[in-house]
This record gives C-alpha cells, structure tokens and sequence, in this order.
C-alpha cells in the first residue's frame, strides 16, 4: 500500500470512527432523553414491614406516578443491608436499578472495614435525601424510671440488671443507645444486645427480657399508644407531635444528643447525570407534596429533601460524626 493509499484508508477510517461515536453518543442521549422507559426496580437491603422498607414503598408509589412508569421494591436482606448494597454497586449504571437505605449504609463502612465488598461512597451515586425520622427511647414499664435522667440513676445502681437492645448492629438505635451510654458514663457496664430486625427485638422489650431501645416511631410508637412500652425521651431537635408529652433529650440533660435515622436514594456509581437530574426532581416534587409529608408525619417521619449534591456533603458529615461516636463507645465488629 502506498503512502497516497494508507493515507485515504486512514482517512475513511477515522471518518467511519467519528460516525460511529456520534452515532453511540447520539443513541445515548436518546436513551438518556427517554428515561425510564421500561420498570425501576428500587432494592431495600433489609426485610419487609420495617422503617426502611414502608419508607421506600410510600416513596416508590409517588414515583410510579411522577416517571409514569412502573416502580418494583425489590427486598435483599441481610449482613446489615450489605447483600442488597453489594448487589446495587455491581448493577448496570443505567438508572433503572436504585437503591434505598437509611442511615446504616453510612454507618456500616465504618465498621466493617476490612469485610465490606463495596465502596460505600465511590460505588454508589447519592441522588436524594428524602426523609429523616427521631427515635423513640423507651424502656419495659417494669423499669423504674420515669424518665431519662431516673433511668441513669438506676443504671448506676445495678448494672447488671439491665440491658439495652438494637435492631441490628450498627443501625441508628445501636449508635444511638452507645452514644447514650458514653455521655451517662456507662460504656462497658450495660450490654446492648443486638437482634436482627426491630420486631423480634421489641417483642424481647415489651416482655421484659430486656430493658430498653432506640427505635424508630414507625415500629415502636404502637407498643408506647397500647401501654407495653414507656417512652423515655424523643431523639429529635423538638418534641414530636405524636408524643407532645414527651421530652427530647437535650430537655432530658443530654444538651447535645440529637439523632435521626434518615433515609435516601442512590444509584449505582457513573449512572448518566441527566437520569441523576431527572430522577432528583422526581423525588423533590414528591418530598414536597402535602399528601407526602402528612402521610410521613402520621409515621413519625417528616420530610427532608436534600438535592443529590447537597446529600453527599451531608452523608460525609454524618460520617465523620458516627466515626466519633463509634472511637468513644469502642464499638468493634465482634
């Protein structure tokens, strides 16, 4: 081949390249410009009928309505919402599988450190905050406290008496009753026990095998109405409104003690950002419709959107918090 020869089929070459990625980049928008066009499904990593999953559902109806496509929760449970993260950071990064969580999946890279098989920050795109929810502290009306300032005194007392409980390891109750324990000077003499799932461990609490919890309204608030469980406290910034009577923490002497579970939606790291932007003003519109945030109110949830840029400046700030909370309280993966 002659120079004159190559340097025309080199030519063709490139020209055909240059067609070819227009015609990919241009497929692409398309797709993009098109989405969804076929089922999200919306993994929850932990069990049907807890505070996650009934959160995820409420969320995922609205937005069948808002896409006009349909939406699945799909459930894959287990190693503390683990296996469902694992299997969203190995999805296909196109936005038609989503992730929700609460605020375990930033808690748990923190703990497991040398077992987790995914990145929980670089695997996964933040597209909303959504919500956010205060725990209820409660103890077995068999306990003799009336409040949280009593229940320390009692405590101190006889340790060894007492015990907390946590719905799972690492969740916001088991860092909440730690950070609790810590500020009361009790690290190390009360033991928490830790369950998998709120609802074998509220039915230990109300039959007294164990003392006290922290746990979201949504599980626990039926057990305080029926009388089987006294609310202690509220972790909230205010009093909730399905409990006016009840004092939050900083009311009870814990000036700084404020703790949320919340809850947000992720894709898969490198989904395109205008399924990002489309899927995040999906979920504002839909955070900030009346009928949502009654509906949330009335499980003791209130809205808390947050814009994916703005999610994932708070998830590092609330990592650094629980990183601090978990050095004080020496929690360790036993």
């Amino acid at each position: 081949m002659n120079r004159s020869t190559r340097r025309t089929f080199l030519n063709a070459a490139l020209s055909v390249t240059g067609l070819a990625s227009v015609a990919a980049f241009s497929s692409s928008a398309v797709a993009q410009s098109d989405y969804p066009s076929r089922p999200i499904t919306i993994v929850v990593p932990h069990a049907p009928g807890g505070a996650v999953d009934s959160t995820a559902r409420l969320f995922a109806d609205k937005l069948k309505d808002e896409l006009k496509q349909s939406v699945v929760v799909e459930n894959r449970a287990g190693a503390s919402g683990m296996i469902g993260a694992a299997h969203v950071a190995r999805a296909e990064p196109d936005g038609y599988t989503l992730y929700f969580n609460a605020s375990i999946h930033a808690i748990n890279p923190l703990l497991y450190k040398k077992n987790i098989k995914f990145d929980a920050v670089k695997d996964f795109t933040p597209i909303s905050m959504l919500a956010q929810g205060a725990l209820i502290f409660s103890v077995n009306p068999h306990v003799p406290a009336q409040n949280v300032r009593e229940l320390v005194s009692v405590l101190k007392a006889q340790p060894d008496k007492y015990t907390f409980v946590t719905s799972g390891f690492g969740s916001a109750g088991h860092l909440g009753a730690a950070q609790f324990l810590h500020e009361a000077g009790l690290t190390g003499n009360i033991p928490i026990v830790l369950y998998k799932g709120a609802a074998p461990a509220l039915q230990d609490l109300v039959g007294g095998q164990v003392s006290a919890m922290m746990d979201p309204m949504l599980s626990s608030l039926p057990h305080v109405k029926a009388g089987k469980l006294r609310a202690l406290a509220v972790t909230g910034r205010e009093r909730s409104p399905l409990l006016p009577d009840v004092p939050t923490m900083r009311e009870s002497g814990f000036k700084d003690f404020e703790f949320y579970s919340w809850y947000g939606l992720w894709s898969p790291a490198k989904v395109p950002p205008a399924v990002v932007a489309k899927l995040d003003a999906a979920s504002a519109k839909i955070m900030a419709s009346p009928e949502i945030r009654e509906r949330l109110a009335s499980l003791g949830f209130e809205s808390a959107y947050k814009n994916s840029a703005d999610f994932a400046k708070y998830i590092e700030s609330e990592m650094n918090r629980y990183q601090k909370i978990i050095d004080a309280a020496k929690i360790t993966v036993e």
